[in-house]
Parts: structure tokens; sequence; C-alpha cells
């Protein structure tokens, strides 16, 4: 499938490379509103210029990697209305596995490396210690393990309810509430975001992590809510599947 949706592309060159475009003018834009918006009040929220473009850069990542590692998210309901998820089920290759990364996005994938370089660049300029940039990596990968936990949900419930697309959306809504450093909203908003919804442990913590300002008791709750919430998507999946009608029954 990640081989289909690679040549799918390449026959679609101009489609891709408009879309690239404008996902750069789009990412272009926004760091000019933050370099406005910061340079015109000397910080936000108490954070500099460059610790406020690293938690938009932290987000962009996050955000990136789970469009391109949970692309086929996007095409499930199709599957299950046309009874394609049957086949799926009687395949050997894990159902989950298959409906999560079914189909990589390769475009998103263009964009992985250039956020990488703009991340060391800008990460090096807020000088972190090894140990710093260490956490700031397990913190990643707590919340890709999150996002995936998100995603499990969303297709469990697009079984059940055959409604898929309005719940990746307002995921996606919420996460973008990430752009910014947590600290801006006011509660119990921020409480929302960190414990109901846990955008400020995907994104602002490890981002903290890496500015030496998170406090231990702050990331172990994190790694708690990362593996609570993926033991949680797991056992949704498996309920799920037991209320699954068969197209062809």
């Amino acid at each position: 499938m990640s081989k289909n949706s690679f040549l799918m592309v390449l026959a679609q060159r101009l489609g891709m490379v408009i879309f690239l475009m404008g996902k750069l003018l789009r990412f272009g834009f926004f760091i000019f509103f933050l370099i406005f918006l910061v340079k015109g009040t000397g910080t936000l929220a108490g954070y500099s210029l460059n610790q406020t473009v690293f938690f938009f850069l932290t987000f962009n990542l996050i955000d990136v990697l789970a469009q391109f590692l949970f692309r086929e998210v996007y095409r499930f309901r199709p599957q299950v209305v046309s009874g394609s998820f049957d086949l799926i089920l009687t395949k050997p290759v894990n159902a989950l596995f298959r409906s999560l990364m079914g189909g990589v996005d390769f475009i998103d994938f263009i964009t992985i490396p250039p956020l990488l370089v703009a991340i060391y660049w800008v990460g090096k300029a807020l000088d972190p210690s090894s140990f710093q940039v260490m956490l700031y990596i397990l913190l990643l990968a707590n919340a890709l393990i999150i996002a995936t936990a998100f995603h499990i949900a969303v297709i469990s419930l697009g079984i059940i309810t055959l409604e898929i697309d309005h719940a990746i959306m307002i995921y996606r809504d919420l996460v973008a509430l990430g752009r910014f450093p947590i600290d801006i909203y006011r509660e119990p908003l921020r409480g929302v975001l960190t414990y109901f919804v846990p955008v400020a442990i995907m994104i602002s913590l490890p981002s903290k992590a890496l500015m030496g300002i998170a406090t231990p008791t702050g990331v172990l709750i994190s790694f708690i809510i990362g593996a609570v919430a993926l033991f949680a998507a797991l056992r949704f999946w498996n309920f799920a599947l037991k209320y699954y009608t068969s197209a062809s029954s």
C-alpha cells in the first residue's frame, strides 16, 4: 500500500507541487505571525521568540508525523461501508496495523527532513544539555503514542457509528491549540488540554523538557497517561470489533 501511495503521488506531480507550496506558504505565514506577535509584546506567556517558535516547530513535527503514519485512517470509513474491511480481517496481517498504517502519505514525508533541520537549528540556540535532548526525544515518542491512541479510538468509533471524518477533524482542531505554549490559556481550558485532551503533554511538555523547565512529576504523569491512553484505545478497538457487522451478513 505504501508503494501504491508513492506511485499515486508521482502520477500527480502538479498536484503534489501545489500542495507542497500551500503547506510551505501556510508555515511561513504563521512563522511571520509569531515573530510579529512576540516582537510586539517582548514575550508570549513569558517565553522568548526562539522558545515560542520551538513550540510551533514541535507541534508541526508531531502533527506531520501523525498524518504521515496514519493517513489510512482518513480512508477507513469507505472500507467499512463498502465491505472491504471484511477482506482485511481475513488476511494474516494485523487488522489494526493495516487500518492505521496501510498507506503512508509521502507528501508529508517530504516535509519531515526540513522540519527536523529547523528544530535542530532553533533548539541548538536554546543551549540544552544532553539529558534534556534525550528527554525531549522520549517525550516526542510518548506524544506519538498518544496520537496513535487517538487514531485507534477514531477508527474504533468508526466501526460502531460509521462516523470518522468529524471525529478526526475534532482531534486535529484540538491538537492545533498546541501551536502556542499551553500557558497562554486560562483555567479550566488549560486543565482540559493537559489531562482530559492531553495536548499539553503531547506538544508543550517535550518543548519544556528541552528548555529545562519541565517538572519530574509532569514527565512521569505524561508517560503514565501515554500508557493508559494506548491501553484504553486497544481495549476500545477489541470492543468495537465485537460489534462489527460484516457486509456479507
